[in-house]
């Protein structure tokens, strides 16, 4: 039995469809069962309970024999944080996964260190020493940026106006990966036990900037106006104010300084395309062109 943690979200629903249409059987750890009836028809089944609750997630993870951790605390309901997700709720994940004597499949971020300005990024790694200390067989996968989540936020942001709001210059390169790419990796490590003691990072084929994602948003809904620019002095204005009002906000506005300043690429072909030579490398193209155009005026997509 496989349980996901984090089997909700944008990757962890990927990966649970892999997982049950191999007929595997799949336990989701989620703090709203009534809210995903579509993963309960696929033969899931649904706990109810969050990761950062050691004793609900020790009963969860009884009987597994794999436990992947696509959770994250960056941004979302009821109060968290990268501290008490990432690091914390991963823990208890770690720690049921060793009495259970089960496997951990654990979702990082390329570019994990203890340096990094972004909190989220200096979590994931306490996550991944924990679970190195920890002596339990498991994969580490680092995942670069989701293009779909990017390319979502600039087209939310275009609403009305019909022009994106880029943060910073947008001049970066930065490399995005596809998250379907990302769940055909987490599908090949949850059953590949010769992936076990291995980090994996994973981009995308190409390297990107923000203004040039914004254009392809434009190109895709025939409008032809420019992005708008959010300065950088606003960025760090708001994080220091608004930011220390909403906590998920001040996180999201330091990330955006963090990816303008900084650029954010994978070198290489990265482990895990050595490891796996046919993984799918999805380009912004084959992306756009598998994607409904979304036309001004309507509904803006949602973004988790």
């Amino acid at each position: 039995m496989i349980l996901v943690a984090g089997g909700t979200g944008r990757l962890g629903r990927l990966v649970v469809a892999r997982l049950a249409a191999r007929g595997l059987a799949v336990r989701v750890l989620t703090r709203t069962p009534a809210a995903h009836a579509d993963l309960d028809a696929l033969g899931v089944k649904l706990v109810r309970g969050d990761v950062r609750d050691a004793a609900v997630v020790l009963t969860a993870v009884r009987d597994a024999d794999v436990v992947v951790s696509a959770v994250h605390g960056f941004a979302g309901p009821g109060h968290v944080s990268p501290a008490s997700v990432d690091r914390d709720g991963n823990v208890n994940l770690i720690d049921a996964a060793a009495t259970a004597g089960a496997d951990v499949v654990l979702m990082s971020v390329v570019g994990a260190a203890a340096d990094s300005p972004m909190e989220l990024f200096r979590m994931k790694l306490a996550a991944e020493r924990y679970l190195d200390a920890s002596g339990v067989p498991a994969t580490i996968v680092r995942s670069a940026a989701y293009l779909e989540l990017w390319l979502e936020i600039l087209e939310r942001t275009a609403g009305r106006s019909g022009r994106p709001l880029v943060f910073g210059r947008g001049e970066n390169p930065i490399n995005f990966v596809s998250v379907a790419d990302v769940g055909a990796l987490v599908e090949r490590v949850v059953l590949d036990k010769g992936a076990r003691g291995r980090t994996l990072d994973l981009g995308g084929p190409e390297n990107l900037t923000m203004n040039q994602l914004a254009a392809a948003v434009q190109s895709r809904a025939g409008r032809t106006a420019t992005p708008r620019h959010a300065p950088q002095a606003l960025l760090r204005l708001a994080a220091g104010t608004v930011g220390r009002v909403n906590p998920a906000v001040g996180r999201q506005l330091r990330s955006a300084l963090v990816m303008d300043r900084a650029g954010v690429t994978v070198g290489g072909a990265g482990s895990a395309r050595e490891l796996y030579p046919d993984l799918p490398q999805t380009s912004l193209a084959d992306l756009l062109e598998r994607a409904p155009a979304r036309r001004r005026g309507g509904a803006a997509p949602r973004v988790n």
